[in-house]
C-alpha cells in the first residue's frame, strides 16, 4: 500500500487511527495489537505472500534475541547465536537480493550454465532485517532491558516505516511504545503530525513525480545525451531522489506523530550540505548511523588493536601520518561504504556508488587532517563565497555517485558521465525542453519556449538550497528525536492556527488532485 493512494489516505489511515485511539480507551495492550494488525495488513496489500515471511522473520528474530538474552554471562554462547542470527538474515537477503544477479553474473562468465529471473523482491526488506539485525547487535551488547513480545513486533511493524525505514533502533521505540501517554489522544498530534505528512505528500506528488519523466527519459538514452542534455538528467534525476526520499521520511515521521509516536530524523536538507561527510550526516541519517555503529566502528577498533598490538600508533596520531590515515581511516570508510552500495542494490554499479563515496569521504577526511586542521582558525575560510563553492561542489560530487545509483548498468552510467564533460558536444539548451518528448501548450511555448525542464530544474534548486525544510518550519513543534537546524525565515514559523490549517488543507486539496498518478517511492526497491 502507498502512502500516495486515494485507499490509504481515505480508508486505510482514518481507520488505522480511529481503531488506535478507541481501542487504546478499553486497553493499551488492545491499542498495540491493532498497530501490529493494521501494520501487516499494510504491508500485505501489495503482495500477501510476503506477510508470512515478515511474520517468520520476526519469530526468529525475537527467539534469537532472547536466547542471546539468556545467555548474558556466557559471551562465547552469545558471540555464537548472534552469528547465527546474523547469519541466517543475511542468507535471506542475499537470496532474495543477490543470488539471481551472482546466478547471471558468473553465467556470464562460463562459470555456471543457464540463467535466473530475478526474484520478486520484498518490500522493504533490507529496512526489517537491518532493524533486526541491529536488536540482535544490541541484545549482545546489553543494551535490550524489554523483552515483550507485542512490542517487538510494534518495532519492527509500525506501518509508517516497515517500507522504507528510518532504521530504528530499539531502545528508542520500545520505551515510547511502553508509555501510557502516548496512547491518549492529543489534538496537537493530528496537527502535527497531519502538517508534516502533508507537506511530504506535497514533495512526492508535486515535486518529485512532477521531474520524474525527465530524469527517466534521460537515463534510458544515456548514450545520445550531449552536455546540455547530460546535465540536465543528472540534475532532474537527483531533485526527484530528494524530493521523493525527504517526501517519504517527513510523511513517514508526521504519520508516526498522529500515533504519538516520534521518529529519529532521517532527512535534513543534505544539498545545503558544504561538504560530503556533512551530507552523509544529513542524507538517511538512520542509515548513516547504523553503518557508523556496526560497520565502520567495530572494523576502525580492528585495526587499531592490530596496530597497538604491533606497538604503532592509534587514535588521532595515528591518523595525522599517511600511513595511519590510510589503515584507520580510508580502509574503514571504503569498507563500510562499499557495503552500503551493496546494501542498495545488486550490481557492480551500486558498489561503485559506495566506493566513489567511501573516496570522496577519505579525501574530505584527510583535507581535514591535513590541510584544514593545520591552519589556526583566523586563515580559515568560511565566508559566504567559499561556503557556496563548497556546497556546489560537494553537489557535483553528489552528482556523479548518483550516476551510477541510477544507471541500469557501470557502462550506462559512464555514458552519462562522458555526455557531462562534454566529450560527446555541447548540443544547445533547446534539447533541455525535449528530453523527456513531453508535448508543451502554445501557452508554456510563448513562456518559456523549449526551455521547461531548466525552468523545472532551476524552481527545485531554489526550493531545496533556498527555503528551510519541514522541520525548520515546525522549529520547536518538530517530533523528530534528532535536533533540527534553526529556520532562517521567522515568519515562516508554523505554529497552531486557522491560517496554517488553510496552508495545509489547500495543499492536501493540491496533492489530492493528482494522487491518481500513483507512483512508488524509490527507495521501495531497496
Amino acid at each position: 500500500m502507498l502512502f500516495n493512494s486515494y485507499l490509504f489516505l481515505l480508508l486505510f489511515l482514518p481507520l488505522a487511527l480511529i481503531g488506535y485511539y478507541a481501542s487504546a480507551r478499553a486497553s493499551q495492550r488492545l491499542a498495540a495489537l491493532w498497530l501490529c494488525v493494521t501494520s501487516f495488513v499494510f504491508y500485505g496489500w501489495w503482495n500477501p505472500q510476503f506477510v508470512a515471511l515478515l511474520a517468520v522473520s520476526i519469530l526468529f528474530n525475537y527467539a534469537i534475541g532472547i536466547m542471546i538474552l539468556h545467555h548474558a554471562g556466557s559471551p562465547r554462547k552469545q558471540l555464537l547465536i548472534t552469528s547465527f542470527g546474523v547469519i541466517v538474515d543475511l542468507a535471506v537477503l542475499v537470496h532474495y537480493k543477490y543470488f539471481a544477479a551472482l546466478f547471471n553474473f558468473l553465467s556470464e562468465w562460463g562459470l555456471v550454465h543457464g540463467a535466473m529471473d530475478t526474484l520478486i523482491l520484498p518490500l522493504g526488506i533490507s529496512f526489517f532485517t537491518f532493524t533486526q539485525i541491529g536488536f540482535l547487535l544490541d541484545c549482545r551488547s546489553g543494551l535490550v532491558k524489554e523483552k515483550g513480545f507485542l512490542s517487538y513486533v510494534l518495532f519492527v511493524t509500525f506501518f509508517p516505516h516497515l517500507i522504507a525505514g528510518p532504521i530504528l533502533h530499539h531502545k528508542e521505540m520500545i520505551p515510547q511504545f511502553a508509555d501510557p501517554a502516548n496512547y491518549r489522544f492529543k489534538a496537537e498530534n493530528l496537527s502535527i503530525g497531519g502538517f508534516l505528512f502533508v507537506v511530504g505528500l506535497a514533495k512526492k506528488v508535486l515535486l518529485a513525480d512532477g521531474i520524474a519523466p525527465f530524469a527517466d527519459a534521460g537515463f534510458a538514452y544515456p548514450s545520445h545525451l550531449q552536455f546540455w542534455g547530460a546535465w540536465a538528467a543528472s540534475i532532474s534525476y537527483a531533485l526527484q531522489i530528494y524530493f521523493d526520499f525527504s517526501g517519504y521520511s517527513d510523511m513517514a515521521l508526521g504519520l508516526a506523530k498522529m500515533f504519538g509516536i516520534r521518529f529519529p530524523l532521517n532527512f535534513n536538507s543534505p544539498y545545503k550540505a558544504a561538504s560530503i561527510i556533512d551530507f552523509w550526516a544529513r542524507w538517511h541519517i538512520t542509515l548513516t548511523r547504523y553503518l557508523t555503529s556496526y560497520l565502520y566502528y567495530p572494523v576502525a577498533m580492528a585495526i587499531s588493536r592490530a596496530r597497538e598490538k604491533r606497538g604503532m600508533t592509534v587514535g588521532s596520531s595515528a591518523a595525522k601520518t599517511p600511513g595511519g590515515f590510510a589503515a584507520t581511516i580510508i580502509v574503514p570508510t571504503l569498507f563500510t561504504m562499499g557495503l552500503a552500495g551493496v546494501w542498495h542494490g545488486a550490481g557492480l554499479q551500486y558498489l561503485l556508488f559506495g566506493i566513489w563515496h567511501g573516496l570522496c569521504l577519505s579525501i574530505n577526511h584527510g583535507w581535514r587532517i591535513f590541510f584544514v586542521g593545520k591552519k589556526p582558525p583566523s586563515e580559515r575560510h568560511n565566508g559566504p563565497l567559499a561556503k557556496a563553492l563548497c556546497v556546489l561542489i560537494t553537489f557535483g560530487a553528489v552528482l556523479v555517485g548518483q550516476a551510477f545509483f541510477r544507471a541500469e548498468s557501470v557502462q550506462g552510467a559512464g555514458q552519462l558521465l562522458y555526455g557531462m564533460a562534454g566529450l560527446r558536444g555541447f548540443g544547445n539548451l533547446e534539447s533541455l525542453g525535449h528530453v523527456a518528448g513531453l508535448p508543451l501548450g502554445d501557452a508554456w511555448r510563448l513562456l518559456i519556449g523549449h526551455h521547461m525542464q531548466a525552468v523545472y530544474i532551476l524552481l527545485l534548486l531554489a526550493i531545496a538550497w533556498g527555503t528551510p525544510n519541514a522541520h525548520q518550519i515546525l522549529g520547536t513543534y518538530s517530533p523528530a528525536i534528532f535536533k533540527v537546524l534553526p529556520n532562517p525565515i521567522r515568519w515562516l514559523q508554523w505554529r497552531p492556527s486557522v491560517g496554517w490549517l488553510i496552508v495545509t488543507l489547500v495543499l492536501l486539496a493540491l496533492c489530492v488532485a493528482n494522487v491518481h498518478k500513483e507512483t512508488r517511492f524509490l527507495y521501495f526497491q531497496f
